[in-house]
């Protein structure tokens, strides 16, 4: 299975994710922001398939995060999550760097789902509100 970085700042939220993808057999390296995963891709020199991290955060947000561990470890997949609506504006800008957004709340299916998409790297299949709402 993949090795995984995940960074998250809130405490239910990063156990509820670590628990699903340990039970999927994926080795999670889990931290609490994103000062804290940059020194954990550089410890396991970013031998790391996938980075999942919360946008906002203390330290270093997750678009920060993400920049840096693009420059560094290209070959990383990164998938983001986050409540804020502007805050997932503001990953789309980021296209080319990562491969999806997934919104806050979601439930264990949906994040075991994305996590593996973006690990087979599938392409993302964009939900239109007639789609989510069976129009």
């Amino acid at each position: 299975m993949a090795k995984i970085l995940l960074a998250e700042d809130d405490p239910s939220v990063r156990g509820f994710v670590s628990r699903a993808l340990e039970m999927d057999g994926h080795e999670v390296v889990v931290t609490e922001d994103g000062g804290l995963a940059a020194e954990a891709a550089l410890e396991h020199n970013g031998e790391f398939d996938l980075l999942l991290s919360d946008i906002k955060m203390p330290v270093m947000d997750g678009i920060a995060l993400s920049l840096s561990i693009a420059a560094q470890y290209p070959d990383i997949t990164i998938l983001l999550i986050t409540g804020f609506a502007d805050q997932r504006e503001r990953a789309h800008g980021l296209d080319a760097l990562v491969h999806d957004v997934v919104p806050k709340p979601f439930t264990l299916a949906d994040i075991r789902a994305k996590v593996a998409e973006a690990l087979e790297g599938r392409e993302v299949e964009k939900e239109t509100l007639a789609k989510k709402f069976g129009a």
